[in-house]
């Protein structure tokens, strides 16, 4: 997973989400890289495919992708 998009990464962890969490740590650390390769400050994440969309589950994976390093926002 090294040299993935930041929009592959996003999608990954689409799916990953979708699976139980499955590698969403390892998903999460391939989205940080690619971030910094492209330059990128935000990861920016569609609402409706969260498993959670509710106003909770954002605030949820946004305090967890920050305790990781990646700032996210939702669209």
């Amino acid at each position: 997973m090294s040299d993935i998009t930041v929009s592959e990464a996003i999608e990954a962890i689409y799916a990953s989400l979708n699976n139980d969490n499955e590698e969403l740590d390892a998903r999460i650390a391939a989205l940080k890289g690619a971030m910094a390769r492209e330059g990128v400050k935000e990861a920016t994440f569609e609402t409706a495919r969260l498993a959670q969309p509710n106003r909770q589950g954002r605030k949820f994976m946004q305090s967890y992708f920050r305790k990781k390093g990646v700032a996210v926002g939702f669209a």
